[in-house]
């Protein structure tokens, strides 16, 4: 089934203005006058001929394809399976790349989908909304989501933090294949109508800090001033955040100004508690990875070594941290953990590192305890998680419930967005 159409008459949202940070407070404003929201994790679908289009001849067999088969998927145990090549599977694009096989299923983007049509089945990608893969589609959809602008992580095999790259063999073409990847976001996808809409994200080769470091300048020099990373690059098979040998690459971020940005499952793990619990204790715990991260990025005292850094937990919420930075300080306080951490953990949090909000009531309501400042929004298009098309109406119902005023709401939807990701140099200065 296709995605439903939306009707025209919603999209006048991208013409309201902008919420002044300087508006009344006292109540939250009307649905009407809600901000127009940016989006710090949205998703987009690669180009099916990108790199088959940039690579020479002889690296197209190898490098990132997609091929179009009947294919069948399957969940079991907590892991997803699928077989290729069944006639009485339903058409896929698989993406092949090297040894990967991944194919592409209805779950990457059901965005637009009758609920009782999210399903877990193959899909090509004419089966999706043009909003998931092209740029003039996606702007409407954003118009008609009361957005103006967003971060677009990636949506089938590099992965969130590009671990689809890192895990081949051939690492040259892996490097190769990641800046198509990165130049085509920058010049591409977040060019020409999306300049300003459309933030760029970049990846980095997570297997070579050095290299990663020399990919951020690049990219910066190009316009990109964001990061996709691990939230946990030991489980990558990397060094960890304890082991120092990051620090070429915070240098470099801290010197163009790049903000650090982690999605859940970036670890290419989630929480869970045994190998037969059901998928619900995983998806309950999820910001569980986000607060191991934070207390890497604290105790490993990298907050502390490049003080102008900023970094963002993507699907984290908030309202873990004000118990999890209470418990740090006490340890920090007591001196039983083994660090030299000049100041209080806490200490590190304000203004630098932000969660992000898509439905955590309960976050909204700690924010005086969580700090205003460290609260962003997604609006996670094209997942089945994600509110389009009623991002504003879910704002307006948390920020409501929460009992936030103007300056709040603003704060939220935008302002601390502007100032984390420093989208001035996109020409959003409120």
């Amino acid at each position: 089934m296709t995605p439903a159409p939306v009707p025209a008459a919603t999209a006048s949202a991208s013409v309201a203005p902008a919420a002044s940070a300087s508006a009344s407070a006292g109540v939250t404003p009307a649905p009407d006058a809600m901000p127009l929201i940016i989006s710090v994790d949205d998703h987009v679908l690669e180009p099916r001929d990108l790199w088959q289009n940039e690579l020479p001849a002889e690296l197209r067999e190898q490098g990132p394809r997609v091929v179009r088969e009947k294919v069948k998927l399957a969940f079991s145990g907590g892991n997803y399976g699928f077989e290729r090549n069944v006639e009485d599977g339903q058409w896929c694009d698989v993406w092949v790349y090297d040894d990967l096989v991944f194919p592409t299923g209805r779950l990457h983007a059901p965005a637009g989908f009758p609920e009782d049509e999210v399903r877990n089945v193959p899909a090509i990608y004419e089966d999706f909304r043009p909003g998931v893969y092209d740029q003039a589609a996606r702007l409407a959809d954003m118009d008609v989501n009361h957005v103006e602008a967003a971060v677009n992580f990636p949506n089938t095999f590099p992965r969130f933090c590009g671990q689809g790259f890192a895990e081949r063999k051939d690492k040259d073409l892996a490097y190769r294949c990641l800046r198509i990847y990165n130049d085509w976001m920058i010049d591409e996808w977040s060019a020409g109508a999306g300049r300003g809409r459309l933030i760029p994200l970049t990846l980095v080769p997570l297997w070579d800090p050095q290299l990663a470091a020399a990919e951020v300048r690049r990219c910066a020099a190009k316009g990109s001033y964001a990061i996709a990373f691990s939230e946990n690059p030991h489980r990558l098979g990397f060094a960890s955040m304890h082991s120092g040998e990051w620090d070429v690459l915070w240098a470099a971020c801290q010197e163009t100004g790049t903000a650090v940005t982690m999605h859940i499952g970036s670890s290419s793990h989630m929480p869970s508690t045994s190998p037969d619990a059901p998928l619900a204790v995983s998806m309950a715990l999820s910001s569980q990875n986000a607060q191991g991260s934070l207390m890497d990025w604290i105790f490993s005292g990298t907050l502390a070594r490049f003080p102008a850094l900023t970094i963002a937990y993507a699907e984290s919420q908030v309202g873990w941290m004000p118990y999890l930075l209470e418990r740090a300080d006490l340890v920090w306080r007591d001196g039983v953990g083994g660090v030299d951490l000049p100041d209080p953990p806490s200490s590190y949090v304000k203004g630098r590192v932000y969660g992000c909000v898509f439905d955590d009531q309960h976050g909204l309501i700690s924010r005086e305890s969580v700090g205003m400042r460290s609260i962003l929004f997604e609006t996670d298009y094209p997942h089945s998680d994600g509110t389009w098309p009623n991002s504003r109406a879910v704002a307006h119902r948390l920020c409501e419930g929460a009992g936030m005023n103007a300056d709040e709401v603003y704060a939220m939807l935008r302002g601390n967005a502007i100032r984390a990701f420093g989208l001035e140099r996109f020409g959003i200065t409120s």
